[in-house]
């Protein structure tokens, strides 16, 4: 066995045990780091559900249930941090453009698109095609925007407070 992986190693030999688990929870990782800040190593895993928001116990849950097998599997001492994506967490990958299919994002362009006026418009992500671009409805309309288009998506979901009942609006 090699004494030395290295991080793109790794994250190859770690990310199945970081699916499946995760899979037995319900959950989703959108993106796994392995990161040297300050002469320490930090193992950065963002987690999704498609069935609720990601809670403190979802991400303990995750950091519990592979803590043990990730040991054996990182040849050196590493700080693990579960969490959400947060929301203006802008899009990493491909695979994000697929688990986000019918959200409402917000997409900011490098170049202008025929149709399409404003460099920063809210859309309707209707469909990813590795080939073509994405697919979005914008203003009733559907419209192809090549990836190589796009400075960034990010998730516009609206998130809403549910008053107490009986409270007041100031």
């Amino acid at each position: 066995m090699k004494d030395f992986l290295n991080k793109r190693e790794i994250i190859e030999t770690i990310t199945p045990v970081i699916e499946n688990t995760a899979m037995r929870y319900g959950l989703i990782p959108l993106e796994i780091l392995l990161e040297r800040e300050n002469n320490r190593h930090f193992l950065r895993i963002f987690i999704y559900s498609a069935e609720h928001n990601v809670s403190h116990l979802d991400c303990e849950n995750l950091s519990r249930g592979i803590g043990d097998m990730l040991d054996e599997l990182i040849p050196f001492k590493y700080y693990l941090e579960v969490s959400s994506p947060g929301l203006d967490r802008k899009f990493k990958s491909e695979k994000e453009y697929i688990i986000f299919k019918n959200h409402d994002v917000i997409i900011k362009l490098k170049n202008s698109v025929d149709g399409i006026t404003p460099k920063t418009f809210e859309a309707k992500l209707l469909d990813y095609n590795q080939t073509f671009g994405i697919k979005v409805l914008y203003e009733n309309q559907e419209f192809i925007i090549p990836m190589d288009k796009i400075h960034y998506t990010k998730l516009n979901d609206k998130i809403e407070i549910n008053k107490n009942k009986g409270e007041k609006d100031d």
